[in-house]
């Protein structure tokens, strides 16, 4: 069949064809998939996904599949392909031996297009918003037309639309491919013309010229276009029944422009006649431009200006054109599929427009080619931002192309200003660099033709846990996937999907009992002397009591009354100043008090538990009751208690002594540690001593001092300490102590326990 043969069997109704379209999940070919049902075809489809779009398919009446597979074109009268699959998909190439007619999917959207009196939309940029605004004042109208736009449209309702009685079929006219010029309309609008999908356009603006010239011959009514753009004016103004749009000396012009948060105003004006005052429904002054031209076109349509002015205020967009994703008093998250650095330009100025605080970006490539080509103008579109993350490049079913990458971006940034750029090549964890950086009041914009929205829903999940962990406790100070090697002595760790910073006790207790009854699970931090955080980070949420009551510290007598968030070195100052004896050993622990607690650590032969008078809990009711130390079990480097319930605060007791004796064990204690203990990051002692002799002298006796695997390694100092000498991963300080441990039983017939605490996941989950 030929296109004109394929478009008169599309209208005979006692004879349905059975059509099959090979990816049909993607945007474009579920549309096509809507349209050939509603016309009443036996229509099937085949995908390596499935998506809701299908399973909304499905329920017209699509026969899906997946995978792809050569029997589901077997009986088909025609076959329809996307641009994105090969001759090898198994779908297609038994279609081709079977000699089936073969459509491209504009092909086939041609054929449609035959059927009624066609509205194409053509340009580089704006093309789906365009078209779902004409598609939308038609329908306000009362013209009842189809349309097909490359994106889900609220007011529309759908991507596409089978109307029998309409006169008009609105479609968006793809460009990428060439094969803009199989469509045969009524009326056109050309948006704009630029060098864009150069990989197709091996000759660059002429021979994109040469397929907006065919088009516009094959046009037979008006030709719409924007004075903006020289190309298009250049292609256009010399044609007869050509109707120009813009800010000045043009058919239809835009002024007194009013910008309002998600909304922009403007007075629409026809060769010099005002016509009226139009809000639209959506910001952008690009998309004044765009209302411009769906305005003349519409009034070609013999659509009057009072029903198009109340059908713009009422436009709310398509999905993924600067489409909010979250508001609320601490943020704006808005996802736009800008991917060209003109569209960069425009959304970046709309989301100025909003005045946030800051704009911060993450930016997915989309294609090799065209990241290669324009990796200048990205560059200075992006300025515009305060901040931007770049991901790795979005293939497209482009082969990569060697040297260029996200990375391309990020030097082209920075080599046309000072914009922060930071390249965050894995989409599947750019999501933590980017939510931790977020501060209250940004307006943060996910921006790219790929998959680059997912990032953002990630943090939108996430983000409203955290705001309202906020609003619930009053915990001011939380944030999204905090580096945990920040918080850990050796450096080492994946990020804590929320980090909260209580200050008070009551804050502790609410935010306890909220994760809790929310199955969020709870992990308690300190200084994170003693902690190794695995590479994956640690799922739910930690706690770091700071500030207030937590680090508070006060004397009575021979007594000190400690939160949990104090140190032991500020213990042993304090005791010290106060002429109270036997906290000397505290200075060279360098954790926290709750985390001396929770193990009992020790030193010069005292353990944290010798000193206790009583501990504030809060215990797994909820309730915070005082404790005294006798109904408390302690054991060595472990209290079985601080394992369900949480310390806040402790009262320790000293012994009267003068300054003079409390200094010299002082120096002592710091002249141990500094004489026997590693300077570089580590988490303390790994193993807990064994019967037979202390682990330290063990690990020496076997020769594994300096033993390294990767960038962890065994100090020379102290046999006991694995120390991280430079950017070690949790896996390679795992993978060393999995090795001692082996050659500690094979040598030497002990089985070592680990005293520093391993938390978190060996990979993300979150």
């Amino acid at each position: 069949m030929t296109i004109t043969e394929f478009s008169k069997n599309l209208l005979n109704p006692d004879q349905p064809l059975r059509v099959h379209l090979i990816g049909v999940a993607g945007s474009g070919m579920s549309g096509l998939a809507r349209l050939l049902i509603q016309m009443g075809h036996r229509v099937s489809g085949s995908d390596r996904v499935t998506s809701g779009e299908t399973e909304r398919l499905r329920d017209l009446g699509l026969d899906f599949s997946s995978p792809h597979s050569a029997k589901v074109v077997n009986d088909a009268d025609a076959v329809i392909y996307s641009s994105a699959i090969r001759e090898s998909n198994p779908a297609l190439s038994a279609a081709l031996k079977e000699e089936i007619s073969t459509f491209r999917r504009a092909e086939c959207l041609a054929a449609i297009l035959q059927t009624k009196a066609g509205v194409i939309v053509s340009g580089t940029h704006g093309k789906t918003t365009t078209s779902s605004m004409v598609a939308h004042i038609l329908r306000q109208g009362e013209s009842e037309p189809c349309h097909y736009v490359g994106a889900e449209i609220p007011v529309l309702g759908s991507n596409a639309e089978w109307n029998e009685d309409g006169e008009y079929f609105v479609a968006e006219g793809d460009e990428s491919d060439g094969t803009l010029a199989l469509y045969c309309p009524k009326h056109t609008i050309v948006l704009n013309v630029e060098e864009e999908h150069l990989d197709y356009y091996t000759r660059g603006i002429e021979q994109i010229r040469e397929v907006f010239n065919t088009l516009l011959d094959q046009t037979s009514g008006s030709i719409v276009y924007c004075r903006e753009c020289a190309e298009a004016t250049g292609l256009c103004s010399v044609r007869d029944h050509s109707i120009s749009y813009g800010w000045e000396d043009a058919d239809w012009t835009a002024t007194d422009l009013s910008e309002q948060i998600g909304t922009v105003s403007f007075t629409v004006n026809h060769k010099g006649e005002e016509l009226g005052r139009v809000q639209l429904g959506i910001p952008g002054r690009h998309n004044v431009l765009n209302a411009l031209g769906a305005i003349a076109t519409a009034t070609c349509c013999g659509i009057n200006f009072s029903l198009m002015n109340r059908a713009l205020g009422s436009f709310a967009g398509a999905k993924r054109r600067f489409e909010t994703k979250h508001l609320s008093k601490r943020y704006r998250i808005v996802d736009d599929y800008g991917h060209h650095p003109t569209e960069v330009a425009a959304t970046l100025q709309t989301a100025r427009s909003y005045g946030t605080n800051r704009v911060v970006v993450l930016f997915q490539p989309h294609r090799y080619s065209r990241t290669q080509k324009l990796a200048d103008e990205f560059g200075k579109a992006l300025q515009a931002a305060d901040c931007v993350f770049v991901t790795d490049v979005y293939a497209a079913s482009e082969d990569p192309i060697p040297g260029v990458s996200g990375q391309t971006i990020i030097d082209a940034i920075q080599a046309n200003g000072d914009t922060k750029a930071v390249f965050v090549p894995d989409l599947a964890t750019a999501h933590h660099a980017v939510g931790n950086s977020l501060e209250e009041g940004d307006l943060f914009l996910t921006l790219g033709a790929g998959n680059v929205h997912e990032a953002g829903n990630k943090i939108i999940r996430d983000l409203k846990v955290a705001e309202e962990i906020q609003t619930e406790t009053g915990v001011t100070s939380i944030k999204l996937y905090e580096p945990m090697a920040r918080h850990s002595t050796l450096r080492i760790g994946g990020p804590a999907q929320f980090w909260i910073e209580p200050s008070e006790f009551a804050q502790f207790a609410e935010t306890v009992s909220f994760c809790k009854a929310r199955g969020v699970p709870v992990r308690i931090a300190g200084r994170g002397s003693n902690l190794l955080i695995r590479d994956g980070g640690i799922r739910g949420a930690v706690i770091h009591p700071t500030g207030g009551a937590f680090t508070a510290i006060s004397v009575a007598g021979d007594t000190i009354t400690a939160g949990v968030g104090v140190r032991f070195k500020k213990v042993a100052s304090v005791a010290r100043e106060n002429n109270i004896g036997g906290f000397e050993w505290m200075e060279g622990i360098p954790g926290n008090v709750g985390g001396g607690l929770r193990m009992n650590a020790g030193a010069m032969g005292v353990e944290t538990f010798d000193q206790v008078v009583s501990v504030t809990f809060l215990d797994e009711d909820g309730e915070i009751r005082i404790r005294d130390k006798r109904a408390i079990k302690s054991f060595y480097r472990n209290v079985p208690e601080l394992h369900r319930n949480y310390a806040l605060q402790a009262t320790f007791v000293g012994t009267p002594s003068n300054l003079d004796a409390i200094q010299d064990k002082l120096d002592e204690s710091r002249h141990h540690r500094n004489t026997t203990q590693p300077k570089a990051a580590s988490a303390g002692c790994t193993f807990k001593n064994p019967e037979v002799c202390g682990a330290g002298q063990l690990i020496d006796e076997m020769g594994l001092k300096e033993t390294g695997v990767g960038k962890a390694e065994v100090s020379l100092e102290h046999g006991n300490f694995i120390v991280n000498r430079g950017q070690a991963k949790a896996a390679d300080v795992l993978a060393l102590i999995e090795k001692i441990k082996a050659r500690a039983r094979e040598e030497r017939g002990v089985e070592l326990e680990t005293e520093v605490q391993i938390l978190g996941e060996d990979e993300v989950v979150f």
